[in-house]
């Protein structure tokens, strides 16, 4: 089944978010709107770990969500859902040594799942998941 959901994530600085997932996540960018007058830039696509999320400048003019801060951080977070419990680890070391924030290690959770979390430079949660296998 294809992903429904894309989440649209509005940022201070596309160039400066772009560079910084792709050495987080490994994202591939799709295709990117010229950038207007002041450099911004209306709607990116990105791939990230088989999931599609949408990108945006700040375009308060016309009625733009604006980019999360230290002072208003974003209210929701995006997951990121691994194939392997060990990937958890690997890119929150990944997103970490980029820029990213760790707010929680990687860790076995009662859930079931190895679970980590970060907030990258922009302002946005991350959740890394994976299912732990099955015990017997």
């Amino acid at each position: 089944m294809a992903q429904v959901i894309v989440p649209y994530l509005t940022v201070s600085s596309v160039s400066d978010a772009i560079a910084f997932y792709k050495n987080a996540f490994d994202v591939r960018e799709n295709s990117r709107m010229q950038p207007d007058e002041r450099g911004r830039v209306a709607h990116v696509d990105l791939t990230i770990h088989g999931g599609t999320v949408f990108l945006m400048d700040e375009f308060p003019e016309h009625g733009g969500a604006p980019a999360p801060n230290a002072q208003r951080p974003s209210p929701v977070g995006i997951v990121i859902q691994l194939p392997t419990p060990k990937d958890v680890d690997v890119v929150f070391a990944q997103a970490v040594k980029a820029g990213a924030k760790g707010t929680q290690e990687p860790a076995d959770m009662f859930w079931g799942a190895r679970f980590a979390a970060l907030t990258d430079p922009f302002g946005h949660g991350w959740m890394l998941n994976s299912a732990l296998p099955q015990k017997k």
